[in-house]
């Protein structure tokens, strides 16, 4: 099977995230060299609404101080459906990818990701800024995701534009974010709000797996991008002492997964989108989890792109970039609690 097609200046990109993140990242999983990151993780500010980014406006909003947990805001200003009254905005609650331990809200990437999707579907986004490992271990990142969304149900917080639409709630992420994502909204689900309503859970390439070796992990352990080696790492640093990769917070559908199938099978899991891409090593845990979720009778759809690479989505570049906003266009306007 011949490698993917990626343009020069993205594999050159790739492989100095690759050294960065080998340079800041301690051999045993036990710290990340956080002031040496800064340097290969640049930051985006916020786009003021005096001058906004095509039309996207974005500000931060502080959760909890003493934890640093914030999200950033984004809004469009540019689009009709985005702006009328009438018209009732859904919200894109999302996290960002980067394995638990790096990344942020605010990373470039990320950043230009999260205006796509307020500019393109048109949505009121939500990037949340949580806890990284191996500083704050599980469940650190999901008490945090689930606090934001407390947070933005709260009847106190009155941050949203007029137009939101507080019933149309997705919960989305990419890599670890879309870990986070499913495990969020299946607190979620067992909890009641007081305003808001999830509608869909959208996952981008999500980050699961198990003590057992995949074939998609064999065969593309040395990435590109991911690498069996760096999930293991990411793996041991995010999970509590002692816990292996078969924890039901990684293998989702695993030999420790009695909790999670009743949960799942028991609640009102919403419907939930799954994007696959052919390069990525985890792939092979992505459809484990799409068919689990279907063993459970819940609504689940699989979206596979055989020559995408895992994070092909942050870089338009590629086709599949823009194939995948579509695909996430069409999932939320069709699963709207009308």
């Amino acid at each position: 099977m011949s490698g993917p097609k990626i343009p020069l200046k993205i594999r050159l990109f790739l492989a100095v995230h690759s050294l960065s993140v080998n340079a800041v990242s301690s051999s045993d999983s036990n710290s990340v060299n956080r002031s040496l990151l800064k340097i290969f993780d640049p930051k985006a500010s916020p786009a003021p609404s005096t001058k906004p980014d095509n039309g996207v406006v974005s500000s931060d909003v502080m959760v909890d101080p003493t934890r640093k947990l914030w999200f950033r805001l984004f809004t469009n200003t540019n689009n009709t459906a985005a702006t009328a009254a009438d018209v009732s905005l859904p919200v894109i609650l999302f996290f960002h990818g980067g394995g638990f331990a790096y990344m942020a809200a605010n990373s470039v990437h990320h950043d230009a990701l999260c205006k796509r999707f307020a500019r393109e579907i048109p949505a009121l986004v939500v990037s949340v800024n949580y806890r990284l490992s191996p500083e704050h271990k599980y469940p650190a990142q999901y008490d945090d995701g689930f606090d934001v969304l407390e947070f933005i149900d709260s009847p106190k917080f009155e941050g949203f534009p007029a137009n939101t639409k507080m019933q149309h709630i997705f919960v989305a992420g990419d890599s670890a974010g879309g870990n986070l994502a499913h495990h969020v909204a299946l607190k979620a689900c067992r909890h009641e709000f007081s305003r808001l309503k999830l509608c869909g859970v959208i996952e981008l390439q999500p980050f699961y797996g198990g003590e057992e070796r995949t074939e998609s992990e064999i065969r593309l352990a040395g990435g590109p991008v991911l690498t069996t080696k760096r999930t293991d790492w990411m793996w041991k640093a995010f999970l509590p002492e002692g816990a292996t990769r078969d924890h039901e917070a990684v293998n989702i559908f695993g030999p420790n997964s009695n909790s999670n199938v009743e949960k799942i099978s028991e609640s009102a899991f919403p419907a939930t989108l799954v994007f696959i891409g052919g390069f990525d090593p985890l792939q092979d845990w992505q459809r484990r989890y799409v068919e689990g979720l279907k063993k459970c009778g819940k609504e689940v759809y699989k979206i596979e792109y055989p020559n995408a690479i895992h994070g092909f989505y942050a870089f338009e570049e590629f086709p599949e970039s823009s194939l995948l906003i579509a695909e996430i266009n069409s999932f939320i306007h069709n699963h709207l609690n009308l």
